[in-house]
């Protein structure tokens, strides 16, 4: 199974998408979409799930959060974690444990249903994808027109019946800033 996702759209659809996206059976969109255009349009894809991003409206009837279950694999959505990027990131690579509280990392892991593998999460739009001890926490940056000097990106899922393979893919041409693939395995 194959799963795209995208965030921080902000009301544009890149014209690339559709083609990059063929396939996939579900879309998952961690919030700030933008305008129910780009729902509608992601929607002749693939089923989308999406998420209330800081800067969306009430009218597009997005939640907050959600928790979605395929074949083997449990996923967390949400717009933005409650600890920066960049903690989590220093936390991934071993770099902040030394430095920073342990039970405050621990608060952040166990803040996630036992059974979530994945977390999607956006806001920041930038690219992220680390392993953290059983957790995948996978922000595919932003899809949507370019913003400051962050490449624009969107990232796939794939679900294997031992692991889940996460994949960054950008929208600009490669230029060796984004994370090629993590590997997670499922049941360890």
């Amino acid at each position: 199974m194959k799963i795209g996702l995208v965030s921080d759209t902000h009301g544009y659809l890149d014209p690339q998408l559709p083609d990059l996206l063929a396939g996939v059976e579900t879309i998952l969109h961690a919030g700030d979409v933008g305008s129910r255009a780009v729902l509608e349009d992601l929607g002749r894809i693939a089923e989308v799930r999406g998420v209330r991003g800081n800067v969306d409206p009430a009218e597009l009837n997005l939640p907050p959060s959600l928790t979605l279950r395929f074949e083997n694999l449990q996923v967390e959505i949400q717009h933005q974690l409650f600890v920066p990027q960049d903690e989590l990131e220093r936390w991934a690579d071993g770099s902040e444990l030394q430095k920073s509280s342990p039970e405050r990392r621990a608060r952040f892991v166990e803040s996630f249903h036992p059974a979530t593998q994945v977390v999607v999460f956006g806001h920041t739009h930038r690219p992220c994808l680390v392993r953290m001890g059983r957790l995948l926490f996978f922000n595919p940056g932003s899809s949507g027109k370019k913003r400051f000097s962050l490449p624009r990106c969107f990232g796939t899922i794939e679900v294997f019946p031992r692991g889940v393979r996460g994949v960054i893919i950008g929208l600009e041409g490669a230029d060796g800033t984004l994370p090629a693939s993590v590997w997670l395995p499922l049941g360890e």
